[in-house]
């Protein structure tokens, strides 16, 4: 217990120190916000990478999926890296980094403004960020609760509690700069985090090729045994349907095309393009790795009375060394509290600038807005813990679900137009609303449905929250397109303005990018 309290208070106090370090670079909305705009290539991979993964990976889809598709759900975390890491920065990084700056842009909904010239899609797409952002935010706190009550013995509301206050005083205290550092430190322990988890649950039962075999036995309801070794496990199409979630997801999180608005040079989306993709393969691939062990630790019995999101946190009590469960507690601690700042950072931001400055008749000072971002922090903290520990007493809904809803409905409504919006100058300002009520409305639906317990009515592809948030994705991007189509061009000398910035001339250093 000393070596855990001891690893735990020791994470603790390097996480306040950087917030306190890092004050002096958050005195002004875009230092708060961007970090001026200068933020290194590593920085800003790690902060990409953690505000990615979280104890909702960890525990929550790990454990589900792991036990769903047994060693093929490692295509997750592959996926994951390619298309949620890779793409992501090849096609988004550097058209973000431009066009933001070039429009002055420091949030997605003000992108949205400015690039459709429209003010009320600011003020729709920062409700939608401010709505979805808390169930995804109180996600969070589960995971890491779970593992905390294994490890220490402690009431689920006492970990909620730790993990608010100090995410909270450190992200107040430094904004995006002090995030990215601490994400820094907090990825590199994720990483010596999830090698040594991996390798010490697989030794439990007498090494890789054992376990293997071991899992080779298990038969599901419908196949026989060796169904959770095979390549693509026992339902390929649902594996894909949450390969596209969980990877083209990211493609439309405000949370993580933030982390372009910040990027400093060429040279920092080259380096954070690799950095990224490898953390993802390591933390992604190792996570989904792990819990595809999950049905040879845990019995169906005990599934069916604890929960999916109970396999990770059993999986790791037969654990003997007080190390390595000292790690995996720091390793979900920083997963959680790195996305956490990320995700109220962005919200508090979204709402103080896209929504309350637009509604005042006098615009707010810098000053004023620095105030106001810094009390929604506090209050999206403390809103998201609240909801956390509500839903933990009611049973609700599973980690799984408040992640794969919030996720759906905001890469749903925000892909296609933003990802277009780059590249497109025929995208119009109807096709973007019909894109941001067709992904509310079907995840909504969705929502009631499963709070009912009545999901069995709905047509067999939108019975899970994962495929409702791919169909909302892939449909945002085809209403986009067919929308826009139909409707009236934008204002072409508006537009060409918009994109000119493309076109613009700049010359840099051999090192930075050779001719």
């Amino acid at each position: 217990m000393f070596i855990k309290i001891l690893f735990i208070v020791l994470f603790l106090i390097v996480t306040i120190g950087v917030g306190i370090y890092c004050r002096k670079k958050a005195t002004d909305v875009n230092g708060f916000v961007l970090g001026g705009r200068a933020v290194g290539p590593w920085l800003t991979a790690f902060s990409f990478g953690t505000s990615y993964f979280s104890a909702v990976i960890f525990v929550g889809y790990a454990g589900q999926f792991g036990w769903n598709f047994g060693l093929a759900s490692t295509w997750i975390g592959l996926g994951n890296a390619l298309i949620g890491s890779y793409l992501a920065w090849r096609v988004l990084g550097r058209r973000t980094r431009v066009m933001t700056q070039h429009l002055g842009s420091a949030t997605m909904p003000d992108f949205f403004e400015k690039r459709y010239d429209s003010k009320a899609l600011k003020l729709m797409a920062a409700a939608i960020v401010f709505i979805f952002m808390i169930p995804y935010t109180a996600s969070l706190y589960n995971g890491l609760s779970r593992l905390f009550e294994m490890a220490f013995g402690i009431d689920y509301w006492i970990c909620v509690v730790i993990m608010a206050f100090v995410t909270g005083l450190y992200v107040v205290l430094s904004g995006y700069v002090g995030t990215a550092l601490n994400s820094l430190i907090q990825g590199i322990i994720m990483l010596v985090g999830i090698v040594v988890v991996v390798i010490s649950v697989l030794n439990v039962h007498g090494g890789l090729a054992e376990s293997v075999r071991l899992l080779s036995e298990v038969s599901s309801d419908t196949a026989g045994a060796g169904v959770y070794t095979s390549f693509l496990g026992p339902d390929p199409v649902a594996l894909l349907g949450v390969v596209l979630l969980t990877s083209l997801g990211t493609w439309g999180l405000p949370q993580m095309i933030g982390k372009f608005y910040a990027i400093k040079s060429e040279k920092s989306i080259m380096t954070g393009t690799i950095v990224s993709t490898v953390f993802a393969v390591i933390v992604a691939g190792g996570c989904y790795f792990l819990g595809g062990f999950g049905r040879i630790f845990v019995t169906q019995d005990s599934v069916d009375a604890n929960g999916v999101d109970s396999i990770i946190p059993a999986m790791l009590e037969m654990l003997q060394s007080d190390v390595v469960i000292a790690l995996v507690i720091m390793l979900v601690l920083a997963a959680s509290m790195s996305t956490l700042s990320s995700l109220v950072l962005t919200s508090s931001s979204t709402l103080t600038l896209d929504f309350i400055d637009p509604m005042k008749k006098k615009p707010m000072s810098e000053s004023s807005k620095m105030i106001v971002m810094r009390i929604f922090l506090v209050f999206f903290i403390v809103v998201s813990a609240g909801i956390a520990i509500v839903q933990a007493n009611t049973k609700v809904a599973f980690i799984t679900d408040l992640m794969g809803i919030s996720w759906g409905t905001m890469s749903g409504a925000f892909l296609g137009p933003f990802m277009l919006g780059l590249y497109w100058k025929r995208a119009t300002k109807p096709a973007v609303w019909t894109s941001f009520i067709f992904s509310v409305c079907i995840n909504v639906t969705f929502m009631a449905f499963k709070l009912s317990k009545n999901t069995a009515m709905l047509p067999k592809l939108l019975q899970t929250s994962s495929n409702v948030g791919v169909v909302a994705m892939l449909m945002g991007i085809v209403l986009v397109i067919v929308v826009s189509l139909a409707t009236k061009k934008p204002d072409k000398n508006k537009v060409d303005e918009m994109f000119s910035c493309y076109d613009k001339q700049v010359v840099v250093s051999a090192k930075e990018r050779m001719e």
